[in-house]
């Protein structure tokens, strides 16, 4: 077992490891559940000798110590998709923002973004010198297999997730030990306006489906009502606490999906530590690179998949924002249009955008006469099906910018639809 010599010479301390990286270096850092805090913790340390330091990201989890004022243009984030770590940063041109389909990430470090340093987070080696990625596949073995330097921070408490999601002991340069317990996102009760979205949402969803669900009331809501559904199957992206308790009940088994039968497809898991615990080793489960979850035509090669996504606002042609309010970023693309779009090739899918009708104080409406100034159309009205609120269903496909008008005021707040019908009436559109 030779691997485990290789191992054992690479083993340093953090602060030794993040010596590696020198100003004017790019670099990757895994996110989401998978944060390399400690690595990042002590590369901030070395911020008055370091300075042009590009930092690629996803949603990063926690307090970043990279955005501190002492450190000011000596890190710049390239965020992929902006969380609270990095929206105030992005939002005052200290950090950029890059709008992009999440599938299409791992080709830019194939092939447009030259990494020069790669900080990913692991669980520990198996017998054959592997060690699975655990809780976000999604882009990081992409940026691994292409970094020049490979650093990886090996958690004793890293779920071992099983699937397309592994780097060898020899693809890694510097290993840094720790035990911790990983971030954890405790999901909300689900509010009665999220419970009435998920009923209506549950009479598009029939025995046999295969869903995609993100994070959120909504979709938590949505397994929730679906105890009478027989033998679903999921193929997502994020795999949250909901999923532990369909697959315990019973109803989703994976067992008629056509495509990946018997599992569980995604790309990330973020939840608490019972889904952490319910992931180690489980073969109901495979983590894959998010260019094969989130691509399209990977997507569409499961029949009948629904996919149910969120958003900002949503103007009344159904034009979707979801990254941004106004000019202000907010979040990103993430794999809505890889969803959405997957689903319409589906043979049988249905793409659905569900959201309240208004903001949680009830003061403004979230279907609207068109969409804040700055604010991004991230889903195009030609890529809309199904939009979905607590006051109904509006079917877009196909239809006339006057039926879309009709049906999305027939499913606004009803306090907002003779704002939404007279702005209609004067564009000719009533």
């Amino acid at each position: 077992m030779r691997w485990i010599e290789k191992y054992n010479s690479r083993r340093v301390t953090a602060e030794q490891a993040v010596a590696a990286i020198k100003s004017g270096d790019k670099i990757f850092t895994s996110g989401n559940a998978a944060t390399p805090y400690e690595l990042m913790q002590a590369l901030a340390e070395r911020s008055e000798e370091l300075q042009d330091i590009d930092v690629y990201h996803l949603l990063l989890m926690g307090d970043d110590p990279l955005t501190s004022a002492k450190r000011e243009g000596r890190f710049r984030h390239k965020s992929l998709f902006v969380g609270p770590a990095d929206r105030k940063a992005v939002n005052e041109g200290k950090a950029d923002y890059i709008p992009i389909f999440l599938y299409e990430i791992p080709d830019l470090f194939r092939s447009q973004i030259d990494l020069d340093v790669a900080i990913i987070q692991t669980s520990p080696p198996d017998e054959h010198g592997f060690l699975s990625l655990g809780v976000e596949t999604a882009a990081t073995r992409a940026a691994a297999e292409t970094a020049k330097t490979v650093i990886a921070l090996v958690n004793d408490q890293m779920p071992r997730a099983l699937g397309d999601c592994f780097i060898h002991i020899s693809r890694i340069d510097y290993v840094v030990e720790t035990s911790k317990k990983l971030p954890e996102l405790a999901s909300k009760p689900f509010t009665e306006v999220e419970n009435r979205i998920a009923g209506h949402i549950t009479t598009l969803i029939e025995d046999n489906t295969t869903l995609q669900l993100g994070i959120g009331g909504i979709p938590n809501a949505v397994l929730a009502l679906l105890k009478d559904r027989k033998d679903l199957g999921i193929h997502t992206e994020m795999a949250s606490d909901a999923l532990v308790d369909a697959i315990e009940s019973g109803i989703v088994t994976n067992r008629m999906k056509n495509f990946h039968n018997g599992k569980v497809i995604a790309t990330f898991a973020l939840g608490t530590q019972q889904l952490y615990d319910y992931i180690d080793n489980n073969p109901v489960f495979e983590f894959h690179p998010v260019d094969h979850t989130n691509d399209p035509f990977v997507v569409a090669q499961n029949d009948g998949i629904v996919a149910i996504n969120s958003a900002v606002e949503v103007d009344i042609t159904g034009q979707v924002c979801s990254d941004s309010i106004g000019y202000r970023i907010y979040s990103g693309f993430g794999g809505q249009v890889d969803f959405i779009r997957g689903a319409a090739r589906s043979k049988g899918g249905k793409p659905i955008i569900a959201l309240p009708s208004t903001t949680r104080d009830g003061t403004i409406s979230r279907i609207v006469p068109h969409l804040k100034e700055g604010a991004g159309v991230v889903t195009s009205r030609g890529d809309v099906h199904y939009i979905v609120t607590e006051y109904g269903i509006a079917y877009l496909h196909g239809k006339s910018l006057r039926e879309r008008v009709e049906a999305l005021i027939s499913i606004t707040h009803p306090d907002f639809r003779s704002e939404l019908e007279a702005f209609a009436r004067e564009k000719n559109w009533l």
